[in-house]
């Protein structure tokens, strides 16, 4: 059993700040948990907007606190998130997240990550493995 706070994380290395300085977010799971997905607490910044892609993952996002307007840029089509309000990119969507209010939420990632990941210039995470 593995139990773990969001402040036991602040300041080690699965507290993880993006190059781009749009977010932060606290890796609670990760790949080398061995468990099939990783889980995380993230914050993007009120003010800013983060084009991202998964090509290589799915994503499932609950916002827990805050406001933004998720955009699906390959339809056009604009959602508003608000706190109890999940999203699902399980076709690899090309989307945009302009943030209102910080905004705090719970992610799902499967493939899990490494804990190491960051955008690319096309709002990719790479896909990294553990090493066994």
């Amino acid at each position: 059993m593995i139990v773990r706070s969001f402040k036991d994380l602040e300041g080690t290395d699965r507290h993880v700040k993006s190059a781009s300085g749009t977010w932060e977010s606290k890796r609670i799971v990760l790949a080398k948990e061995k468990v099939g997905f990783s889980l995380h607490e993230t914050i993007l910044y009120a003010g800013t907007e983060t084009s991202m892609w998964y090509a290589n993952h799915i994503e499932a996002v609950v916002c827990t606190k805050g406001d933004a307007e998720l955009t699906d840029r390959e339809t056009g089509e604009t959602y508003h998130i608000t706190p109890g309000t999940m999203y699902l990119l399980n076709g690899h969507e090309r989307h945009t997240l302009k943030v209102k209010e910080d905004f705090h939420c719970i992610c799902v990632f499967n493939p899990p990550v490494t804990g190491r990941e960051d955008h690319d210039e096309n709002g990719v995470y790479p896909l990294l493995t553990e090493e066994v």
